[in-house]
């Protein structure tokens, strides 16, 4: 039978008392050990070989929580509020004492409440009333304390009191179970019965290494075997993210498309942001609630050229046959600091930059909305925009392009349907076949004049942005956004490769 060398090392502490129980401690110190990893390894494998028997009892063991500790620095809750209680008149034990003395906080005065009624102060018209005999609560108070600095040195639920522990476990963050096993191994017969010839310990070769073979002691180790038909870890390997990986492959099938990558800046001003596409200054998605405004930097300069041209369009329509929107153009607005809301901006940046330059562009970048988390909305998420600006550019041209990128995104069903966006007309939103369901993915149409005049665009502008995590839970089949953004190495080794 062949043994390593720990093998043999704690057997032979073993057949030392043969009839004994041998724990963890008594091992380390026979074999001189002091990694407690030596005694598991050793001991689990000659179980294995029954060359001795092993035996494993679970046990919980209380200690404390992140409170507890607190607890035992500043004193119980209830035992603060009663040595505060004894030490005022009765005229000054009501609850507005309580809240504005230092000895608690306010949200833990009405928690003392039930805590010193559950011991037996009453509470009455506002005030707390003690009870004539205190030695009762004293004793519950001290005997609480007690239970406390037990579970700091860490105590099995055995050896603690069953009614002052089912009153802790109701407690939030006083104490805490930490649930363990303890092992004991004895020499079983087969160990005992083993020759002491075999149990001397010899150089055992794990690894064969230039280092070893420039020696002579390998010529009299022993070689440690392994046997090939045992079940093997699958190496896991890094990867990308699947939103990166995604993120890759959305930008092959736009440049497949013959499009052209542009990036932009996450700060922004509101004229580029909001006031290019024509959004109106006091339209709700201005408001704080909804957008990212920063103090640093707070305002940013805007060439007057666009300035003068936004407040035609915004008051007036300008020369475009619209009527704008009436009011009064703030330029102070349009010059305000903010985080992007969308991707839009960068487009309409390039467009301003070559309005007279044909382009099909896309852009894949984050943007930033005040929104409240949930299982479908994030603060700071990405969007994927895109413009075909060109001679001939409609509406049909737009359709064809969107159902071809998702028919290559591997959804060939797909339709659209009419829509309302402030800065596009006519507008749509697009929908594709997600089982046996329609899922709106995302809204394109055409810039509307009040757009394009102020930028100096020759041809009509066919635009469209679509949110990437939304995409992602479709490939992915999340119904949770929050799933993408979780440190789950386990989900992540489970992903498809996109």
């Amino acid at each position: 039978m062949e043994l390593t060398n720990n093998e043999k090392r704690m057997l032979k502490a073993l057949r030392t008392k043969p009839d004994e129980k041998w724990g963890l401690d008594s091992l380390l110190s026979a074999c001189g050990w002091d990694d407690q990893a030596h005694v598991a390894g050793a001991g689990l494998a000659l179980a294995e070989k029954e060359l001795v028997e092993m035996e494993t009892e679970k046990s919980v063991v209380w200690n404390l929580g992140p409170e507890g500790d607190q607890a035992i620095e500043n004193g119980l809750l209830e035992k603060r509020i009663w040595d505060w209680l004894e030490s005022q008149p009765e005229s000054s034990r009501s609850m507005k004492d309580l809240q504005e003395s230092e000895v608690v906080s306010k949200q833990e005065a009405g928690i003392g409440v039930g805590l010193l009624k559950g011991i037996g102060c009453q509470f009455e018209k506002g005030s707390f009333v003690l009870p004539e005999i205190t030695d009762s609560v004293i004793v519950t108070l001290v005997a609480r304390h007690s239970f406390l600095e037990q579970c700091k040195k860490g105590a099995s639920e055995q050896d603690l009191d069953s009614e002052l522990l089912a009153h802790f476990r109701k407690r939030k963050g006083l104490i805490e179970s930490i649930e363990g096993s303890t092992r004991t191994w004895r020499l079983a017969d087969a160990g005992q019965k083993l020759s002491d010839e075999g149990l001397e310990e010899r150089l055992q070769v794990v690894e064969i290494t230039p280092e070893l073979l420039q020696g002579e002691d390998w010529r009299d180790a022993d070689f440690k075997s392994y046997d090939v038909e045992l079940d093997a870890p699958v190496p896991a390997g890094g990867r990308p993210h699947p939103m990166m990986a995604l993120i890759e492959r959305i930008r092959s099938i736009f440049l497949e498309m013959g499009f052209d990558e542009i990036d932009g800046n996450f700060v922004q001003t509101a004229g580029w942001n909001m006031d290019a596409l024509f959004i109106p200054q006091d339209h709700p998605a201005r408001e704080m609630q909804d957008t990212f405004y920063l103090t640093n930097p707070e305002k940013i300069e805007i060439e007057q050229k666009y300035l003068d041209d936004w407040t035609s369009i915004h008051e007036s329509g300008g020369e475009t046959g619209s009527t704008g929107w009436g009011g009064s153009y703030s330029t102070d607005e349009s010059q305000k600091g903010l985080l992007r809301t969308h991707t839009t901006v960068n487009t309409v940046r390039y467009l301003a930059d070559k309005p007279d330059v044909p382009c099909r562009v896309f852009g894949i970048g984050r943007v930033f909305r005040k929104e409240t988390i949930d299982r479908t909305h994030l603060p700071e998420f990405h969007q994927i925009e895109g413009i075909i600006m060109e001679p001939g550019s409609s509406l049909p041209m737009l359709v064809t392009t969107l159902k071809t990128f998702y028919e290559k995104m591997g959804y060939p069903e797909v339709r659209v349907r009419p829509a309302y966006f402030p800065y596009t007309e006519p507008s749509l939103e697009v929908e594709v076949k997600w089982r046996g369901q329609w899922l709106e993915l995302g809204g394109a149409g055409i810039f509307r004049p009040e757009v394009t005049e102020p930028l100096g665009c020759k041809w009509p502008v066919c635009a469209w942005g679509m949110g990437l995590e939304r995409l992602a839970m479709l490939v992915l089949g999340l119904d949770d956004i929050r799933q993408l953004y979780i440190s789950d190495l386990e989900w992540l080794r489970n992903q498809p490769l996109l």
